[in-house]
């Protein structure tokens, strides 16, 4: 079975950070990969599930874990965890 490539695990950032800036309501100059979801964006703990499951039905093929969800503090971890799925999946569907 063959790896995945790049075009199967690619994951635009960008296009994560737009969406999260469009339901916080917030200029997307605000959702840098070091701003703090309570800190920086304002979120609650519940205002942070609910943000990210609003995530999971937007990017296909991706859902947090319990686990995942408790530490993803700041954007960059929402990135690298999505990130990380994105390849794991792909990696998964490549063998089988």
């Amino acid at each position: 079975m063959d790896a995945p490539t790049a075009s199967q695990v690619d994951f635009d950032a960008d296009k994560l950070r737009a969406f999260i800036a469009e339901n916080l309501g917030i200029d997307a100059k605000r959702v840098t990969d070091e701003a703090h979801f309570s800190d920086d964006l304002g979120l609650n703990w519940l205002d942070k599930l609910e943000l990210m499951i609003l995530i999971e039905y937007a990017f296909v093929d991706f859902e947090f874990s319990d686990e995942a969800a408790h530490e993803i503090e700041v954007v960059g971890d929402l990135i690298r965890q999505i990130e990380m799925s994105k390849k794991t999946h792909c990696y998964e569907k490549a063998r089988a």
